[in-house]
């Protein structure tokens, strides 16, 4: 089970009580006051680790309450302090406060993490009220609360690559001829219903993250069928390669298609428009293919449009090598990209 996107509900615990005592040892007059401090209420720390790939763990729970803190005890004894409790998210995650919407953390790398709601503190024993005036308090405060907040988890898949375009268009079968992922493949639209990452060697030294993106629809920008679900995979890629389809199922025309994603990626975010995009016509073993291919080209005003087929597997090595030189590129410039 794939999750993305989900609410939940951070509590902290509660600070531990102080106390109040006094000593009452023998051999020890006007011992005076001894209570401890409460412990502090443990905090909810939310990690991004390696591994984790979905936010399945949050789907069915959405309260998560760290450990209050232990009430303080005589003889100066502070209270034992609470656990906290450490929430593991697929590196990618974005933490958005609930309330108003503010992105609170990006959680890019392994390790990277943030404390969604801090513990209380301890209450004061009446030893801290002590003085040469009040030398038997009877004060003490109590542990105060923790913090309570409600979170948006949004995973944003991490890719090198993300393979973009219409439904059925062949992302699927040419992310498994690739990589050794293993999406679901069949003959009808929106197989993929959410994205599979592959790793794709190019030689011994270099490999890349290609991610396969659910097919887009006219209108994913404005929220049509799962288009922001999708969209927002894609922010995390530095190169897009988007594949056409010669002869769609639904007898569309191939060049239309093309330009209507390209649309609702500038519908949704000018910089991801932007993106370095490389143009593959997939599928190369149809009769028309090839037709395709010259029509595209002279559309675009672009000669750097490949015809590839991932069941014959032509044009896939020339496909990888062109891939393999922009990441180079990318990871050569100066200043590097910003992902958002």
């Amino acid at each position: 089970m794939f999750v993305d996107r989900v609410e939940i509900e951070a509590i902290a615990g509660r600070g531990g009580n102080g106390c109040m005592a006094f000593r009452r040892e023998k051999h020890v007059p006007r011992g005076g006051p001894c209570g401890g401090d409460g412990g502090s209420g443990g905090s909810i720390i939310i990690r991004a680790r390696a591994g984790v790939n979905s936010l399945v763990a949050f789907a069915h729970q959405r309260h998560w309450r760290a450990e209050s803190g232990s009430p303080g005890l005589g003889a100066n004894c502070h209270g034992k302090s609470g656990s906290d409790y450490v929430l593991e998210v697929p590196p990618g995650t974005v933490l958005l406060d609930k309330e108003s919407g503010i992105v609170l953390r990006d959680l890019v790398n392994d390790g990277d993490e943030m404390v969604a709601a801090r513990g209380g503190r301890g209450g004061w024993g009446n030893y801290h009220f002590k003085s040469s005036t009040n030398q038997a308090p009877r004060e003490t405060t109590s542990g105060g609360l923790g913090e309570q907040r409600r979170l948006i988890l949004e995973l944003k898949t991490i890719a090198d690559v993300g393979l973009i375009g219409m439904p059925n268009a062949g992302k699927s079968t040419l992310l498994s001829r690739l990589s050794r992922a293993r999406p679901e493949i069949a003959d009808y639209p929106f197989t993929t219903k959410f994205p599979n990452l592959g790793l794709v060697s190019v030689d011994i030294d270099r490999n890349f993250v290609l991610a396969d993106i659910p097919g887009l629809i006219e209108g994913a920008a404005q929220g049509h069928g799962l288009g922001h679900d999708f969209l927002r995979h894609i922010m995390r890629a530095g190169i897009l390669v988007h594949l056409v389809e010669p002869m769609p199922m639904d007898q569309t025309d191939p060049i239309a298609n093309y330009h209507a994603i390209r649309k609702e990626l500038a519908d949704y975010s000018d910089e991801l428009a932007k993106r370095p995009e490389i143009l593959a016509i997939t599928k190369s073993e149809l009769p028309d293919a090839k037709a395709i291919h010259e029509m595209m080209c002279e559309n675009l005003g672009r000669k750097d449009v490949f015809l590839i087929s991932a069941v014959t597997g032509a044009g896939l090595n020339q496909l990888v090598t062109k891939i393999a030189s922009l990441l180079s590129e990318q990871s050569a410039a100066e200043p590097a990209p910003v992902l958002q």
